[in-house]
């Protein structure tokens, strides 16, 4: 019997898989830390206002922007003025919206939404709103009105 063996493929096609083995790993990481913080998000009060823990779009907000008069509690399982209509930059998930959204009222919110009714919502004088699923919302409110004065 005689083998010929077959030519080696330039190191090229080694490189491609190298790229798309990265590229499917950075993905695989986004989509699992997208999981663990649909699971852990969290709103801090902080000394000089709100910090938005979880997922890529956390960030913090100082009281000044905060305007906590206007704060209230939405049902937004219902199309109200206050429910996102459309996901310009965040993730939709079912049971779980994070990023940025513009409300069926026109005005564009950073929302952290796991359960849609008793919803905060928070406007800014920065020109968006927050919305946010926390787990006790009026002692949530009660709690940034005693904290800003």
């Amino acid at each position: 019997m005689d083998v010929f063996l077959i030519s080696p493929a330039s190191s090229r096609s080694y490189w491609y898989l190298v790229v798309l083995i990265t590229l499917l790993a950075v993905i695989f990481t986004v989509l699992a830390y997208t999981a663990y913080s649909s699971r852990h998000s969290r709103v801090e009060i902080v000394s000089d206002g709100i910090r938005l823990v979880g997922n890529f779009w956390g960030r913090e907000i100082p009281f000044d922007l905060l305007n906590v008069a206007d704060a209230s509690i939405q049902d937004i399982t219902k199309s109200n003025d206050y429910s996102p209509r459309q996901r310009t930059l965040g993730t939709g998930l079912p049971g779980y919206s994070s990023g940025w959204y513009r409300l069926r009222n026109g005005e564009r919110a950073l929302v952290y939404l796991t359960k849609r009714e008793n919803v905060v919502y928070l406007p800014t004088t920065d020109g968006y709103s927050l919305l946010l699923s926390v787990e006790e919302p009026k002692k949530f409110i009660a709690t940034l009105q005693k904290n800003k004065n």
